[in-house]
């Protein structure tokens, strides 16, 4: 009998136990914040500015067929894409486009290009 109360006992000590231990956390400071800030910007705008720019060989650019980045959708990727046959990453969709209305190359996925598209 003690045996089946020690064995359901002694979990839940434990589990609070630990939950009394706190958290490791980091410490971020305010300059740790504005050099995130400032990185993050730096790729946001590099990506704005390749999307209103041609990345292929006929002057087409990404704002020709999504005006205001209408109907890109990136939360929704994963997802099946017809154009593809399968179920493409937001990467794969990017390089379809650039590969085929775009005709241009085909980034790898960690290109810088890629990343700030």
């Amino acid at each position: 009998m003690w045996n089946m109360i020690a064995n359901r006992i002694v979990p839940l000590v434990l589990i609070l136990a630990f939950a009394a231990i706190p958290a490791q956390t980091d410490e971020f400071t305010k300059a740790d914040e504005k050099k995130w800030r400032d990185s993050f910007m730096t790729v946001v705008l590099e990506g704005d500015v390749l999307f209103h720019s041609p990345l292929g060989s006929n002057s087409v650019s990404c704002d020709m067929c999504h005006p205001n980045a209408a109907n890109t959708h990136p939360e929704t990727y994963p997802k099946f894409q017809k154009q593809l046959g399968k179920v493409a990453g937001l990467r794969d969709m990017i390089n379809w486009c650039i590969k085929n209305p775009l005709e241009g190359k085909e980034l790898p996925l960690d290109d810088p290009v890629m990343i700030a598209l």
